[in-house]
Formats: structure tokens, C-alpha cells, sequence
């Protein structure tokens, strides 16, 4: 029995040591395989430069051109930092600290391998001293300490671009926070060699929190409010520097069957990006900017400090709207823009309205969003011109009104009226406040065509719904009424 327990625990400890060897032998594989994998990782730091250019910098919407198959180069980067005022909204004006005079600043593009040159100057009418942190530089700050320069001064530094991706570079002066939250951030793009593989359309687009004295929509110049960028209480969120940048006339444009690239960056702060086209399915995602694609996406996150490429080829004509689907911040904040696209219908990949039924449910009633008070608030500002309604009204209209009645007043139809040459608004304007401010239900005759749909009713004051209302009746071929905040008071009260 000994002579058996004796060879069965030799038997044991000699398998235990051959699996170990094993084991280790493995490991070690392992370790060799991943230091090969680094050892041939492409060393872009090694490609040498042929020639120099100078950079060409584009403001937002706008890119450069791709690189192609260029070769590397000495590439000059010159850029000026503008502490300016400009409009952060309709009414609201802001005291923008930015690279290149835009928020976000101006869009660079180049290659692996390429050697920047980056001349940095500063504007000898600011007040502050800045620098610049470019998330594709590997080195010390990304480059903040060598291109701190103080007003009337400039720095020059160099770098590689070594690594493939789409960048943040944002102010890193202190406090940091401050010098991004003014809108100190853009986009550095670093393509691959042979470049990127080409699409009909490239835009930039670049996602932003802002913060306030006064409260969203508060007229004047507002300064920059240290406690509630603290505590992440944004009163703006915006795309491209200001609420609708990207909206109106200023929208991005496509033709049906285009492929289109948006190079989409969040400058934050504080806020990370739920960034979304309503109407669209991004064909492929190049995640955080990097190496790593995703196919067939529907909302991708973009961290504060992060970027994101996205691609997709628009098949039929419509407004798509780009949107932050933390979704309040696009429809109260300001986080929203457009893309037309304009051409050919195809019935195959969307129809339209088909048919229309009559459905209903007992207990169909108007919803209403509680107001903070029973009361409407009080009027704060001063009395608007008729053109100054006009202004505030359509950024009231942008944010609550046009995904039913459509950017143009258009309406859908069947489904929500026309405010475009209405005759059921220009024959009645205490009717139209009454549904505004109170909603509508039931049958109603517009133009001529009949519809039945239930409008929420809508929580804004008296000042507010004038100006949407005195915007509408001075848009699209109605009658040019001005409606007072006196006016809508007295049918409230009704």
C-alpha cells in the first residue's frame, strides 16, 4: 500500500511540473507574440518628410481637403487665438475666447509621419495669455507648455503625427475648465497613409456645453458662470458654437445617393455627446476617432475631450436632424442641426403615409407639461421690436414647433397643418394663441384640407409665446401680424 501511495504521489508531482513547464512555455508565447505585435506595430515616428506646405485651415462647417497619397511633409500650422464677442443665440451674446476666431476653432488636417510646424500667436487685443493642447502630440502637455504665449506675443513648437485618428485640441491654460467652456477646442485630423477612402461630402461638426448668469434664452450679454459649469448645470448645448449654427440656411447640404463623412468632436467641458441623426443610420463608425470601425449604428457616445467619424450614404430626400439624444439638451438647449438632402424619391426605401385611419381611445386628452409655478412667469426684458420678436420667435419655433410643422411651416400631411399661408391663423388670432397656449383637439379645417390631431399645450410665457407667433404670422406668406405679450395675457385669462 505504501509502494502504491509512493508511486501515485510521484506520478502526481511529475504532472504537476510538466504542466507548469507547459503553462510557462505558453505564457511565454504569449509574451513573445504580443512583443512581436509591438515590435511590428508601424513606427510612424521613422517615415521620413519630403518637401514642406503650408496647412490649409477651414472654419466649421467646412474641412480641408483629404490628404490622399501624399507624401509626408513639414507641415506649417499657423493659428491666432481672438478673444471675441458674438451670439451664443438669438438676443444672447457671449464673450467667445477661440482658435482661429470660430467655435469650435479651426479644423487641421494631415498625415502620419508629417512634421508640424505650429506658429501660435496671440492676439495683442486679448486679455488673457492661452496655449494649446493638441490630444495627437505625444509629449509633454500635448503641447501646452511649450505654446503658452502671453497677448501680443506668438510661440512655435513641433511635433510628429505618428498616430492614425481624429483628435481633440483644446486651451489648457488654468483655469482649464474656463478657457474650454469659452469655446477653446477643435478638431486635429490625423489620416493614414494612402488617406481615408473618399466620400462625396466632409463636414465638421463639434458639440459644446455652455454656462451662463442669466438662464437659457435670457437676452444681453451673459457672463461666464464658474458654479454652474462646477456643477455641470449647462444652459446651453450646442453644435458648432451656437444654437443653430447648423439649422435654416445654415444647414449641411447632400443629394440622394451621396456618401457623407462627419468629423464629430466633443469640445465638453463637462457633458459626453449621445450624438444621433434622426432619419439615418450611420453605415460605419470609426469609434473615439480610432482605428476600430463599427457597422450599422444608430447613436454613438462621444466622451467630453473625444471625437468620432461617421459615415453614410443618404438614399432619400429629407431633413435629417443631427441631435444630442440626451434629448432635451437638442430641443431645449440647443444641440441640434440639419441636413437637407434633396433628389429622387424611392418608394422602396421609404414610402410616406400610405393610409390614414380614425382611431379612438377612450380618455384622449390634451397632455400638459407642468409649469414651475401656476402662474406664468413675468416678462424680464425689456419690450422687442417687431423684428427682435421675429429673431427670439424662431429660435422658440426651432426648438418646439418644427418637428411637426416642419422647418418651412409646411406641416405633415394628414397628420399636423400647414403654418405656411394658413388661413385657420390669419382668420383668428386670439384662436391661435388659445392653441398654443392651451393646445387643440379635434376636427379642424386648414387650407382647405381637414385634420384631426391633438397639439400639446405648449409652457411658455406670455413674452415667449408672442414671439413665436408674431415669427410665425411674419413667415411663409401669412399675414404679418405682431402679436403682444398684453395680447396673450388676456386670452390666458380667459
Amino acid at each position: 500500500m505504501y509502494h502504491l501511495f509512493k508511486s501515485s504521489f510521484a506520478c502526481s508531482v511529475i504532472s504537476t511540473f510538466l504542466f507548469s513547464i507547459l503553462l510557462s512555455a505558453a505564457l511565454s508565447g504569449c509574451d513573445s507574440q504580443k512583443s512581436g505585435q509591438k515590435n511590428t506595430h508601424p513606427r510612424h515616428d521613422r517615415i521620413e518628410t519630403k518637401g514642406d506646405m503650408v496647412a490649409q485651415l477651414t472654419s466649421p462647417p467646412n474641412v480641408p481637403a483629404p490628404v490622399g497619397n501624399r507624401p509626408a511633409k513639414k507641415l506649417k500650422v499657423e493659428m491666432e487665438i481672438i478673444e471675441k464677442e458674438a451670439e451664443l443665440s438669438d438676443g444672447v451674446d457671449y464673450v467667445f475666447w477661440t482658435f482661429g476666431g470660430t467655435v469650435p476653432g479651426s479644423f487641421i488636417r494631415g498625415r502620419v509621419g508629417d512634421e508640424v510646424e505650429f506658429t501660435l500667436r496671440n492676439h495683442p487685443d486679448n486679455k488673457l495669455p492661452h496655449n494649446i493642447d493638441l490630444h495627437a502630440v505625444t509629449g509633454q502637455g500635448g503641447g501646452a507648455e511649450a505654446s503658452f504665449v502671453a497677448p501680443g506675443h506668438e510661440k512655435v513648437f513641433a511635433f510628429k503625427l505618428i498616430n492614425p485618428g481624429l483628435y481633440v485640441y483644446h486651451c489648457a491654460t488654468a483655469p482649464v475648465g474656463m478657457h474650454i467652456a469659452n469655446g477653446m477646442y477643435g478638431l486635429i485630423l490625423v489620416e493614414p497613409e494612402g488617406g481615408l477612402p473618399p466620400v462625396d461630402r466632409e463636414y465638421y461638426v463639434m458639440q459644446g456645453d455652455f454656462y451662463t448668469k442669466g438662464e437659457n434664452g435670457d437676452r444681453g450679454l451673459q457672463p461666464f458662470d464658474m458654479q454652474k459649469a462646477v456643477d455641470e448645470d449647462a444652459d446651453y448645448v450646442v453644435f458648432n458654437g451656437r444654437v443653430g449654427a447648423l439649422t435654416g440656411d445654415k444647414a449641411l447640404t447632400a443629394k440622394v445617393g451621396e456618401t457623407v463623412r462627419l468629423f464629430v468632436g466633443n469640445g465638453g467641458p463637462n457633458l459626453v455627446s449621445s450624438f444621433h441623426v434622426i432619419g439615418e443610420i450611420f453605415d460605419q463608425v470609426h469609434v473615439e476617432g480610432g482605428g476600430v470601425v463599427n457597422d450599422n449604428v444608430q447613436t454613438t457616445l462621444i466622451p467630453a475631450g473625444g471625437a468620432a467619424i461617421v459615415d453614410f450614404r443618404v438614399e432619400v430626400p429629407s431633413t435629417l436632424i443631427l441631435v444630442d439624444h440626451s434629448i432635451f439638451r437638442a430641443f431645449n438647449k440647443g444641440a441640434l442641426g440639419m441636413l437637407k438632402v434633396e433628389g429622387e424619391k424611392n418608394e422602396k426605401v421609404f414610402s410616406g403615409e400610405i393610409l390614414e385611419g380614425i382611431y379612438r381611445p377612450e380618455g384622449n386628452v390634451i397632455q400638459e407639461i407642468e409649469p414651475d409655478s401656476a402662474e406664468a412667469k413675468p416678462v424680464k426684458s425689456t419690450p422687442l421690436t417687431k423684428a427682435e420678436k421675429i429673431k427670439v420667435g424662431k429660435l422658440i419655433y426651432d426648438k418646439s414647433c418644427f418637428a411637426c410643422h416642419q422647418p418651412e411651416g409646411q406641416g405633415l400631411p394628414n397628420a399636423f397643418p400647414p403654418l405656411a399661408k394658413s388661413d385657420y391663423l390669419n382668420a383668428d388670432v386670439d384662436r391661435a394663441i388659445k392653441a398654443v397656449i392651451h393646445g387643440l383637439s379635434g376636427e379642424i379645417t386648414v387650407n382647405g384640407e381637414k385634420y384631426k390631431s391633438v397639439m400639446p399645450a405648449q409652457v411658455l410665457t406670455d413674452e415667449e409665446a408672442a414671439n413665436v407667433l408674431t415669427y410665425i404670422y411674419n413667415s411663409w406668406g401669412n399675414n404679418g401680424t405682431e402679436v403682444s405679450a398684453e395680447q396673450v395675457s388676456k386670452v390666458r385669462k380667459q
